[in-house]
């Protein structure tokens, strides 16, 4: 399999134009990600960026308390670390595995190096930027004036969007964790969702068995979203909804 095949289990990586990849390849490693891994928290200089593969890392912001609340996921539709390209050593937030799995690693300096030759790759990755930031404005907006229920359903669309299976192993107080909501409810609205068919929880196993309907139920905030990146990354195509 050639190396530009191999890369291609992320998105982004495959958008990359052919011509880069002589320069761009031999920089990416495989790494193994465990459930609640840290990759990255506030204050700690960043050494690499992550391009998960079957994966999924939350970006997520913890209060002196204790309490915590998601601002972003990121799956096989982009990268982790976009402030090491952009001149920031550090963040605020942490990046946290949330479905353990495999990603392609580059190390600081040379995503650094590739993103000031001011090339193709440099656009590509300003444009994801723009499409993460917009997804942090929207989930903030979602968590401020939406239902639990709305919310719960966004969360499992998004993250279904960046798994290969309908299948999520998530226990409901991780899940409240991203939220920033009470587990109650949490338990509440996927109690809602099991009775209405559209979804089957047992164990910190959640499948969804009615996409159509969930997708009926959520609130505008994912099609916002998916509309955002299918408009400035058209080539990192997040799945077609289905309505």
């Amino acid at each position: 399999m050639e190396a530009s095949s191999i890369f291609e289990q992320n998105q982004l990586l495959r958008a990359i134009p052919r011509t880069e990849w002589d320069r761009f390849a031999p920089s990416l490693e495989v790494v193994t990600v465990e459930l609640g891994q840290v990759l990255y928290s506030p204050g700690i200089q960043q050494t690499y960026v992550y391009f998960p593969i079957d994966c999924i890392v939350s970006l997520l912001y913890v209060m002196e308390d204790g309490a915590s609340a998601e601002i972003a996921i990121v799956g096989n539709e982009g990268l982790v670390g976009t402030s090491l390209f952009l001149g920031g050593q550090s963040v605020p937030n942490h990046a946290v595995v949330q479905s353990a799995g495999s990603a392609f690693r580059m190390a600081a300096r040379f995503i650094r190096e590739e993103f000031l030759r001011a090339g193709p790759v440099q656009g590509l990755f300003l444009r994801y930027t723009q499409a993460l930031i917009a997804q942090m404005g929207q989930t903030a907006v979602c968590n401020r004036h939406h239902s639990v229920d709305q919310q719960l359903c966004r969360w499992i669309l998004m993250s279904l969007d960046r798994l290969p299976s309908n299948r999520l192993v998530m226990t409901q107080e991780l899940i409240a964790n991203m939220l920033g909501v009470r587990r109650e409810g949490v338990t509440e609205a996927a109690g809602k969702l099991q009775r209405a068919g559209v979804i089957r929880y047992s164990r910190g196993r959640i499948t969804v068995i009615d996409r159509a309907k969930m997708e009926s139920l959520v609130c505008e905030c994912y099609a916002v979203v998916h509309r955002v990146f299918a408009e400035l990354l058209p080539s990192v195509a997040l799945p077609k909804r289905k309505r």
